[in-house]
């Protein structure tokens, strides 16, 4: 990863968030593969390559771009479009220079909208948000990941926090079961807080 100038980033378990952009696309891909595969769900690596074409030849929603033009330079041709007869080719010596200069302009009119859509959906963000923190020993309850029908528990614990990753992140231990040990975000807690015998 190094040698390619990739850099590898930790996401956290059980927090989708964390992984936005490929959650979104994951949920966009699913929607579709559902809609063209058979009824009993078998065929869905058959439609991969037809809903992966469809995803490339939209106009993506926060780059307002065409994914396909911006990796070859051009408007895709799809079964619907007019198409001539004839064809002529042209061979221009500046053709490869005028292509980059083209992408590079396509990458930075991308990068621009994309930094405006963030701030916007951090600012969105922002304005709904609480932003709770908990100290070294406070008693919480942890979401349950397991939770499937209506009546199931929705919270376990108590748990005490035992270490503070981040602002965002805390490592949790269970009160009676010790061996218990999570790293949780702070959208899975819920505080909890001990009655006092007067």
């Amino acid at each position: 990863m190094t040698r390619i100038g990739v850099t590898h980033l930790y996401s956290t378990p059980y927090h989708p968030q964390t992984n936005g952009q490929i959650e979104r696309y994951n949920s966009t891909m699913d929607s579709k593969i559902a809609t063209l595969s058979n009824e009993r769900k078998t065929d869905w690596d058959e439609q991969l390559p037809f809903v992966t074409f469809n995803y490339n030849t939209t106009i993506h929603a926060t780059t307002k771009q065409i994914p396909f033009e911006m990796m070859f330079g051009r408007l895709p041709v799809l079964p619907f479009d007019h198409q001539d007869e004839l064809v002529s080719l042209e061979q221009d010596s500046e053709h490869v220079s005028k292509l980059n200069q083209y992408l590079s302009s396509l990458t930075e009119q991308a990068k621009a909208t994309i930094k405006k859509a963030q701030e916007k959906y951090k600012s969105r963000y922002d304005d709904h948000r609480s932003n709770p923190s908990y100290n070294t020993n406070d008693l919480v309850l942890v979401k349950s990941l397991h939770s499937r029908h209506k009546f199931d528990i929705r919270h376990e614990g108590p748990f005490k926090i035992i270490q503070r990753l981040t602002d965002k992140t805390y490592i949790v231990q269970h009160i009676k079961k010790t061996t218990m040990i999570k790293q949780i975000t702070v959208d899975s807690i819920v505080p909890l807080f001990e009655r006092k015998n007067i």
